[in-house]
């Protein structure tokens, strides 16, 4: 068997391995999905024979790259009124000073405070999907670049110039950290500490452009302006010097900077999401307790015990999603003696911006769909002191809204579509790096095992978190 065929059966195999593994149970909000209209099996196969495919057909019909090159030109553009972003600076504004004043004085049950589900749900998930439709909205709403700007900061009015060596490693440890306190933190779904965490978080943003200049920090140090900018580089809209164009999906990922830490924001978000599903499987939950109760014998508290386990499996799947991806870049690697790869890995990092907004949609729409409707009541009632400023603070979630099965099918699809679009865009750089067709192929081999390997990982968590 050549090494290549050897590393697609591998890839093949990775999908047999993860349908050995049966569904658990869950704690986590997500609807169940035992009573699937076909075999979970079925879908997981189905993926990886679409995976295989969509490499087999860019092999033989994507000669020639589509994306590189130049900067694309809207088809159309529309001049955006200068009041519109002033608006829209102001209206993000608002919004976090309701989400805090919720947090601080409201109702402390995390089921009916505004805050966690504004954090947790609306800015973290909703944000990205409309990113991928929009542009990069989050710009437009960041509150604060609003405050930023209005106090007239700038890159002129920066005191230190941004060390190049630090690269968008900050960025990553935000969004880890943020993971950390979702997941891990006894106290993650407190509404008051939610509150003044983004209260302290909006300070240091602050300082941060101050001190470097709103457009340098924010490229590199705020990890959801780097996270949400990335995913908005898909969207069909381009938002540049006032006017809004549009372009073919993905083609500006081709064109987004990956500078240093790029990678490393990117395998955050999908190790940390990755983890979340992984922590309601069967196998964290007969392995940690265990590990729980020894540490709790040498003497660390229950509290403390379980942080320490689930910080380590946190790490643990960040981990595992940059080993898997350094196993592709050492492949490709190979193909060109003496390539930097470190640079190498940048030079593709682009290909995992699909895959970590498909891994955030599989693993989080039932949680939009179904807790995004308490916004209805909570919104209208934000203090829970009785009010009803909207009129639907009687509102409640339905939990029959969207049946079991489209969840299922949207969420797969999501994986899937994600996966493959990582394919394209790694398969039309290879054809600007390599220097002949057949060695862009033959390095898109190893990508192809990464992407059948991260698509069975997600089809293993959301199959370990079904009631």
């Amino acid at each position: 068997m050549t090494p290549t065929r050897g590393v697609i059966v591998g890839a093949l195999l990775l999908s047999a391995v993860a349908l050995t593994v049966p569904p658990v149970a869950s704690a986590h909000g997500l609807v169940g999905r035992l009573d699937l209209p076909v075999p979970q099996w079925l879908f997981a196969w189905t993926a990886a024979v679409v995976l295989v495919v969509s490499f087999a057909g860019l092999s033989v019909g994507w000669s020639r790259t589509r994306f590189e090159g130049e900067v694309p030109t809207p088809t159309r553009s529309l001049t955006v009124p200068r009041w519109l972003e002033a608006a829209a600076g102001a209206a993000g504004v608002l919004a976090f000073m309701l989400v805090v004043v919720a947090g601080v004085f409201g109702e402390q049950d995390a089921a009916r405070n505004l805050a966690p589900t504004a954090v947790y749900v609306v800015f973290w998930v909703a944000t990205p999907a409309l990113s991928l439709l929009l542009g990069d909205v989050f710009r437009a709403i960041s509150p604060w670049r609003a405050v930023a700007r209005a106090l007239r900061f700038s890159e002129v009015s920066a005191t230190h110039v941004y060390p190049p060596r630090l690269g968008r490693f900050p960025a990553a440890a935000t969004i880890v950290l943020f993971a950390w306190v979702e997941l891990v933190a006894p106290f993650g779904d407190e509404p008051r500490v939610v509150a003044l965490l983004a209260v302290g978080y909006f300070a240091a943003q602050l300082w941060g452009m101050r001190r470097y200049g709103i457009e340098h920090w924010l490229r590199n140090a705020d990890g959801f302006a780097v996270a949400f900018s990335l995913i908005a580089a898909m969207a069909p809209v381009w938002w540049k010097d006032g006017r809004v164009g549009f372009r073919l999906p993905l083609a500006g990922l081709a064109q987004v900077a990956t500078p240093r830490g790029t990678l490393a924001v990117l395998c955050a978000m999908i190790g940390t999401t990755s983890f979340d599903g992984a922590s309601q499987g069967g196998l964290w939950t007969t392995i940690s307790p265990d590990v729980v109760s020894w540490l709790g014998d040498v003497g660390l508290g229950a509290e403390v015990a379980r942080a320490v386990v689930d910080t380590l499996g946190l790490a643990f799947c960040v981990a595992l999603i940059a080993g898997l991806y350094a196993i592709a870049v050492s492949g490709m690697a190979a193909l060109r003696p003496g390539v930097d790869k470190g640079k190498l890995g940048e030079r593709f990092a682009h290909s995992l911006v699909p895959i970590a907004l498909a891994y955030v949609v599989a693993h989080y729409f039932s949680l939009v769909i179904f807790q995004g409707q308490a916004l209805a009541f909570m919104i209208s009632d934000p203090l829970a002191t009785g009010s009803d400023l909207l009129g639907t603070a009687d509102a409640r979630v339905d939990l029959n809204a969207v049946s079991t099965s489209v969840i299922w099918y949207v969420q797969v699809g999501a994986l899937i579509a994600g996966h493959v679009a990582g394919l394209v865009l790694a398969h039309d750089r290879s054809l600007v790096i390599f220097r002949s067709h057949r060695d862009a192929v033959r390095s898109q081999y190893w990508m192809l095992a990464v992407m059948v390997g991260y698509t069975c990982l997600g089809l293993w968590l959301l199959s370990a978190v079904g009631t």
